[in-house]
């Protein structure tokens, strides 16, 4: 299968001088992938999201997305990928909820009748068409979020790009996105790029977790693989999931239970070992 991303080694120099060297581990992507990029602050996350859609080009190396160069084939790339910047606000530029939603597809010179319908079905989607005729800059920071987002995926993308994604979001948004996003990458196959710094919407959202640190893409793996391996987590300055914390507290106490990132799953585990402990009657 085709990547959609192909990243190696580059290195990017700041108008301050200041040099970043993404390198390690090839950084691949396929179509309908869903990939978590995690990392402590400041190892690298944003400024590889930041080639991946064009915002910046490396001094060495080479970027492609969907076959092209970012930094120079940026028209021709923006209809088929969706971005949502970790600072929502700077996005959104309408007078309107509606009008902001609408701003892709009409610059694209949409049929008003096609714009109006993939609009309303967009906001529908998001739970924001209660929203429509508010002013952006007036709403809520998680309604912001979401309003960037249905602009993001107004076009329906090849690729959607999130830069922290879940940052501003109280635990049922976090939740309805996620179900979102799934919903999305089943129904048209969209790939999904994501940053966070919050573990918890890793397990149910990614398909695959690349981990950085300092510039070097340290691993990459599963959500289980990478969620469960406490070393590589310690080694990239993230702290472990406290599902997998209390397994491991389990565990030392004699309770050897299989880790697992799925409440649910868990929460069956620890009722089949208390019942082992009961007396039958």
């Amino acid at each position: 299968m085709k990547e959609i991303i192909n990243i190696g080694c580059i290195k990017h120099r700041y108008a301050d001088s200041t040099e970043v060297n993404i390198c390690g581990l090839h950084f691949l992507m396929y179509p309908g992938e869903k990939v978590a990029l995690l990392g402590a602050n400041g190892c690298g996350k944003t400024t590889l999201l930041s080639h991946v859609i064009g915002l910046l080009a490396p001094q060495e190396g080479e970027v492609r997305v969907l076959g092209m160069d970012p930094s120079r084939d940026f028209k021709k790339l923006r209809t088929h990928m969706g971005v949502l910047l970790q600072s929502a606000q700077e996005q959104l530029i309408g007078p309107t909820v509606w009008d902001d939603v609408a701003f892709a597809p009409l610059n694209s010179r949409w049929p008003k009748e096609a714009v109006e319908e993939r609009v309303d079905q967009v906001m529908e989607e998001l739970g924001i068409s209660h929203l429509a005729r508010k002013i952006p800059h007036y709403l809520s920071g998680g309604e912001q979020q979401k309003v960037a987002l249905a602009g993001a995926l107004v076009m329906r993308p090849r690729l959607l790009v999130l830069d922290e994604p879940f940052s501003r979001m109280d635990q049922r948004s976090k939740k309805e996105i996620t179900s979102l996003l799934l919903d999305i990458n089943s129904k048209y196959g969209m790939a999904i790029l994501f940053t966070s710094h919050d573990l918890a919407p890793i397990a149910p959202l990614a398909d695959t977790v690349y981990v950085m640190r300092e510039g070097e893409i340290l691993a990459r793996g599963t959500p289980v693989e990478v969620l469960t391996d406490q070393n590589l987590l310690q080694k990239a300055g993230l702290e472990t999931p406290d599902l997998l914390e209390l397994f491991s507290a389990l565990k030392e106490k004699g309770v050897d239970l299989p880790a697992t990132l799925s409440l649910e799953e868990a929460a069956a585990a620890l009722v089949r070992e208390i019942r082992k402990g009961r007396p039958e009657a």
